[in-house]
């Protein structure tokens, strides 16, 4: 039986994102603004900001709220860009910046969001302090060529590596990062199947494998980084990983969030067109609920913010009706990302 896609429900699914999260959910609170940029992206590839017109400068200021900035003598500027959630509460009212404190700092994938986010709401990025960004991002960079998120953070692999370049690509600002460093962290997380791991000995997988190949893109290494032989064995890796919807590793499910994770690496690729978009379009048709809209990581399972902003993400490569295509490399819309580049020209005047 054909499913229909249910693009109305999805609208209200991201717009009651926008205001609340339910119980099973309450552990992202700390990571609101994420949350946010899935449903105003979503939003966007559906063609649909104009349902939050009202709202969007109590976002644009909310998200500005977010942003830690140096202070009086710039000691902090290690801790500078955008946190997850504001310190007095999560209300989309809240305009006032937090104050910075040895046991706050940004997180770079909260930068990375926050900055999607206000480029796809229209905002010009003129509050955004860029040189304390570049800092903030800058003090993250481990000596192998990794990023932790935050700082003093043990953990780092390849997802805040990317998370790294797009704050550079958007602020057209690449001294944030030693980039032979990242290459050589890339280059030595490729496995012996053809994929990228989280790290150098660790088991490729779909997400990494995007954000290694995206980071790649974004800064124009790609071909330079990895070589004509493992090219081809990625896009093989990429390819194989498709059983109806596409699962991140072998022998396990297909996952909704990986028609755009391996879907998107594809396509920077120049290789999607060897995936079963039919069979790819019926999974994730098969995660959607049909009485609050969002789409769930499998069928018959509880949808949420991610796997629908990825099932949509997803859909949105297959140029279907309806949808504003994707920007794979930056995972915005390019009509956000067209955006994006006027900024970038006004930069430039103004530098002139």
């Amino acid at each position: 039986m054909e499913v229909d896609f249910l693009r109305n429900q999805h609208v209200k699914f991201f717009k009651r994102c926008l205001l609340m999260l339910p119980n099973g959910l309450r552990s992202l609170d700390t990571s609101r603004l994420t949350v946010v940029y899935f449903a105003i992206s979503g939003l966007d590839l559906l063609n649909a900001l104009d349902e939050i017109e009202s709202e969007r400068e109590p976002i644009i200021d909310w998200i500005y709220s977010l942003q830690l900035l140096p202070d009086l003598n710039g000691s902090n500027l290690n801790r500078c860009g955008f946190r997850g959630s504001n310190a007095i509460g999560n209300s989309l009212n809240v305009k006032k910046p937090g104050n910075i404190n040895n046991y706050d700092s940004a997180h770079i994938a909260m930068t990375y969001t926050g900055l999607a986010s206000l480029i796809i709401l229209g905002d010009d990025l003129s509050r955004v302090n860029r040189l304390a960004l570049i800092e903030g991002v800058r003090a993250l960079q481990q000596p192998d060529g990794s990023f932790c998120p935050v700082i003093d953070e043990s953990e780092n692999d390849m997802r805040f590596v990317y998370c790294a370049a797009c704050i550079c690509y958007i602020l057209q600002d690449w001294s944030a990062m030693n980039i032979p460093k990242v290459i050589e962290y890339i280059q030595k997380s490729v496995t012996y199947e053809g994929g990228i791991a989280q790290g150098p000995g660790l088991e490729a997988h779909g997400g990494p494998t995007f954000c290694a190949v995206a980071t790649l893109s974004l800064m124009g290494k790609l071909s330079v980084a990895l070589n004509s032989n493992q090219l081809a064995k990625l896009r093989r890796w990429c390819i194989f990983r498709q059983e109806g919807g596409f699962q991140g590793r072998p022998n396990k499910p297909a996952d909704t969030c990986y028609s755009f994770w391996i879907g998107a690496t594809l396509k920077i690729l120049d290789s999607y067109s060897f995936v079963n978009e039919e069979e790819n379009m019926k999974f994730i048709l098969s995660t959607q609920d049909p009485i609050t809209g969002g789409m769930a990581k499998w069928p018959d399972t509880i949808p949420d913010p991610l796997h629908t902003y990825m099932g949509i993400s997803g859909m949105s490569l297959m140029d279907i009706e309806g949808l504003i295509p994707v920007y794979p490399a930056l995972n915005i819309s390019l009509r956000a990302t067209k955006r994006l580049y006027n900024i970038h020209e006004q930069w430039k005047s103004a530098d002139r």
